[in-house]
């Protein structure tokens, strides 16, 4: 197991600080950690730091081992690690640097309604919307699909649920790769992982997994807020799901058999959670196969929950979907590996780039975004804990040319679960909760006291980071008004 950071921490700016190269023989790159003096005293709590130096001795690294401001201890890579190889040199794929739920992401959805319009309805709508998305350890959906859908499912992803009438095309251009990145393998997920995977399209599951009705209460650029359509006292909708029991298996099966390849390929890690395999290997195919069926899965999966919700809004509200205005603004992956193009030393490189716990935000002019934010740069989402904020922001050049287009995914824990389970009361937090306008309804007491505000960073310090660092841009921010928790 990792432990705390006691090498060297250089301080390059206000929000950078740096692992040099020579602190841990073997390391191929420095680590670089967007941080402030705050964020960093909880930073230093856990073994993250000594994590970003250890992925720093992946084959064909590049750049350094980075670090976004919401980074905490997690499986071989901290969540909030990025981290992109080189294919050409031998560049390696790991499945510790994408994580168990594989394309964990979020999306958000804005509405032409106005808090007043709901303000008086937030009960029968919180109500509603836990009748209608199913949520918690285990939870199965009403979507049923066949042998053959589940396949199907795993290749074309939201497209899949859209074809079925659980969304509509627009859906699918504000979803990042469209909801189904190319190069997924049915053949390389195994029975077991497509066992945990039934019937579970179109459900919450548990943990930091979510649905929550918001406001706008603040805006930062006036001129993107009108380019997405937004306002003060605005309703949102965001979404917070994976891949399930699917892509939990599926990370699973690939750690467990890529251990061989660190002596099959000579790799030599500080960590056995840092089992990898070359990309260009079987071994590195097969997995990338895998994990972009899981990543699909958790594309559809998404799409089904938006489209639960927006019955669920027209069944409270008695208008349909469209007058409502519930449209998608975007929605982006967590958890993935990516084969992308980057500048690096001046050249042009065909880069694998691990994303865990932390956010794609590419900036203006990119190729890979739709036609509508080709001038504004990818919208980045950015959730809070339940108690607080969230942030639409958006990509940015430096997080181009300094993150490989990334930036944080969430407010990162500062309490494991445990530790929340111990010292935080349900009843309390939800009076607490209640008395800030907060509606609350999950599958369970635990998950309420393990998700709760106290056991994370304030996510307006991470994103301030974010910002001031320029990894990212702040386009609003929201304030939870019902939330549902699995």
């Amino acid at each position: 197991m990792a432990q705390a950071w006691q090498g060297p921490l250089e301080k390059i700016d206000d929000y950078r600080w740096r692992i040099p190269k020579g602190a841990k023989p073997g390391m191929r790159v420095p680590g670089v950690i967007y941080a402030d003096e705050k964020l960093l005293k909880d930073i230093r709590n856990d073994q993250a730091l000594e994590q970003v130096a250890n992925v720093a001795f992946l084959p064909g690294i590049v750049g350094c081992s980075l670090a976004m401001p919401d980074i905490h201890w997690g499986y071989g890579f901290p969540i909030g690690g990025v981290a992109a190889t080189d294919i050409a040199a031998g560049g390696v794929v790991s499945p510790g640097g994408v994580g168990f739920d594989i394309n964990c992401g979020v999306r958000m959805l804005k509405t032409n309604l106005q808090y007043d319009q709901v303000k008086g309805k937030m009960q029968d709508l919180v109500y509603a919307l836990f009748s209608d998305v199913p949520a918690g350890v285990g939870s199965e959906g009403d979507i049923r699909v066949t042998p053959k859908e589940e396949k199907e499912i795993l290749v074309k992803g939201a497209e899949w649920a859209v074809k079925k009438g659980y969304g509509t095309e627009d859906d699918l251009e504000c979803t990042e790769e469209r909801g189904a990145i190319q190069g997924a393998d049915p053949d390389a997920v195994s029975e077991r992982a497509y066992q945990r995977g039934k019937r579970q399209s179109g459900t919450l599951g548990s943990g930091n997994h979510f649905l929550e009705v918001q406001v706008i209460d603040q805006l930062y650029d006036a001129r993107l807020c009108d380019q997405f359509g937004l306002d003060l006292g605005q309703v949102t909708v965001m979404i917070h799901s994976g891949s399930r029991g699917l892509g939990y298996q599926v990370c699973d099966d690939y750690v467990r058999g890529m251990v061989g390849c660190l002596q099959k390929y000579r790799i030599d890690v500080p960590d056995r959670q840092l089992a990898c395999a070359p990309v260009e290997s079987g071994e590195g195919k097969a997995y990338l196969g895998a994990m972009r069926c899981a990543a699909n899965y958790a594309w559809a999966n998404r799409q089904c929950l938006m489209h639960l919700a927006r019955i669920s809004f027209e069944r409270v509200l008695g208008m349909s979907w469209e007058k409502m205005g519930m449209y998608l603004i975007y929605d982006v992956a967590h958890n993935i590996a990516k084969i992308e193009t980057h500048i690096v030393d001046g050249k042009e490189k065909k880069l694998c780039v691990h994303r865990k716990g932390a956010t794609r935000a590419f900036g203006p002019g990119q190729p890979a975004l739709p036609q509508r934010y080709m001038h504004s740069g990818q919208p980045v989402i950015i959730p809070g804990d339940m108690g607080r904020n969230s942030y639409l922001l958006v990509g940015t050049q430096k997080a181009m040319e300094e993150t490989f287009g990334s930036t944080c995914h969430g407010a990162g824990r500062v309490k494991s679960r445990t530790a929340a389970s111990k010292s935080i009361n349900a009843q309390v937090l939800l009076k607490e909760l209640e008395s800030k306008g907060i509606i609350v309804k999950a599958s369970s007491r635990e998950t309420v006291v393990e998700e709760a505000p106290q056991a994370y960073k304030d996510v307006n310090d991470v994103v301030d980071v974010a910002h001031n660092a320029g990894i990212s841009k702040r386009v609003c921010r929201m304030r939870p008004l019902g939330v549902i928790k699995g």
